[in-house]
């Protein structure tokens, strides 16, 4: 398959020889590592950012951070990542859907030094996993007049063993997890746990707690009962006749171990105030949680009967899939705004390395350090910790891979924000599950999504 004719006439009149590698992407690329194939410092990343000067282009290591500040300091800048919208009208310019990774235009071009030593370099040539292999004598010519930059952190520099927690939780730099749970329970002025969640927990954990008292509890609140009501009520789950109460809610569609933490989920999210300045492109909040709930189901469900763990706490765990971006906006308010801008800098990595990087703690530990605090299930606070990390192994381990996988799918669908990482057979394998039947259940949603889409904005409102 020909790469692009924008790509190929540049690299023509520049006089630059190529390599066209097709049907691969950068996580195959960083595969070939083990083998010393390639190098991780070989993969090109370009990044358009702008500011009231002009737009800039940036070329920097896939597996490095962009330290957005550092940039703007060495240069006397101000500059952020361009948003969704400008960043389309540029590719259109180009004639592609996505912008390669090759320098744009005459538009000023900034290069990581750390690109300047490999004997040969991979860059992206368009969305359909073509790459070009250069070497570093056609990388020089490709970027001749470009800026000289010192402005990356090696992911190595962040990213810890997450087959070590004990190694990970070391390198929280300003938060031991004794600290950070004292902070969270006596400084930072964390809203309680709100009285209908610790109801709900205290049904939860009682052995005698039937349907009635469930209702009871729910129709208490009656924004929540709206909200159960509406969601068993949805066209994804296609209920025969009108459901009128959340007895029929429970009874008739989803559930009394569904309900139980679907109500939580809903009384939790409503504790904390949704931040007004996410990065660009950033999943609303409320519509990840229904995403990522009903993508948890639908996996459970299509794992083996034996090997399945708590459907209502996998549901439970994808409502609260991304609390702790509530948390971080809620205890870091003056650091917020920067942090995003960083992660609209880097799309290219998992938002956890820059948090690690600017905050010395990321989302996932805040969230997870708060369900311990406020009692609840041990699962959860498993899962929450180790989503992004299919490798760590546990009691809870199933919830945490079911994470990984949910999140993964729904990322390489689009229907949430962030980079979208090759799934290994290993994982599948551990979850005793066809990567075949994942795949449908992420095609029911995406078929879906209109419906699911309704139900978060009702739950937004």
């Amino acid at each position: 398959m020909p790469i692009p004719p924008a790509v190929a006439d540049r690299l023509s009149s520049q006089g630059i020889d190529y390599q066209i590698i097709e049907d691969m992407n950068v996580s195959h690329l960083h595969q070939l590592c083990s083998s010393d194939q390639v190098s991780n410092n070989q993969v090109v990343n370009l990044i358009i950012l702008q500011d009231s000067l002009g737009r800039v282009q940036v070329m920097v290591p896939t597996d490095c951070l962009l330290d957005l500040q550092k940039l703007c300091e060495d240069k006397g800048r101000s500059l952020v990542a361009v948003s969704p919208d400008t960043y389309e009208s540029l590719a259109r310019s180009q004639g592609v859907e996505q912008l390669p990774g090759i320098p744009i235009g005459e538009m000023p071009l900034i290069v990581d030094k750390r690109l300047l030593k490999p004997d040969q370099l991979f860059v992206e040539a368009s969305n359909s996993g073509q790459f070009l292999k250069l070497s570093q004598q056609d990388f020089v010519k490709m970027i001749e007049n470009a800026d000289e930059c010192d402005c990356c952190v090696p992911l190595n520099r962040i990213a810890h063993n997450p087959n070590d927690k004990a190694a990970i939780e070391s390198s929280v730099q300003r938060f031991t997890q004794l600290r950070l749970k004292r902070r969270l329970e006596e400084t930072l002025e964390m809203p309680p746990l709100p009285d209908t969640a610790e109801r709900i927990i205290q049904l939860r954990i009682d052995p005698d707690a039937g349907v009635g008292d469930l209702a009871e509890l729910v129709e208490k609140d009656p924004s929540l009962a709206a909200q159960v009501v509406s969601w068993a009520s949805s066209p994804y789950y296609a209920a025969p006749g009108a459901i009128r109460s959340v007895h029929d809610a429970v009874v008739r569609v989803l559930g009394f171990d569904l309900v139980i933490n679907l109500a939580l989920g809903l009384a939790l999210g409503k504790s904390l105030d949704l931040p007004k300045d996410g990065p660009h492109g950033v999943t609303p909040y409320w519509q990840q949680a229904v995403y990522s709930a009903t993508m948890m189901e639908g996996l459970v469900k299509a794992m083996p009967t034996d090997d399945r763990p708590s459907m209502g706490l996998a549901y439970l765990c994808g409502l609260l899939s991304n609390y702790g971006y509530l948390i971080l906006a809620h205890i870091f308010p003056p650091h917020f705004t920067a942090i995003n801008r960083n992660i609209e800098a880097n799309p290219h990595l998992d938002h956890f390395y820059i948090e690690q990087h600017m905050l010395g703690v990321d989302r996932e530990i805040l969230s997870s350090q708060l369900m311990d605090c406020w009692n609840m299930p041990e699962e959860v606070v498993f899962a929450l910790r180790w989503q992004y990390h299919p490798d760590h192994q546990g009691e809870h381990s199933a919830y945490s891979k079911l994470m990984y996988l949910s999140n993964q799918l729904l990322r390489s669908a689009q229907l949430i924000h962030g980079p979208a990482h090759t799934l290994p057979d290993s994982l599948f394998e551990e979850l005793s599950m066809d990567k075949e039947d994942a795949l449908a259940v992420q095609n029911k949603i995406v078929s879906q999504k209109d419906e699911l889409m309704s139900i978060a904005k009702g739950l937004a409102g």
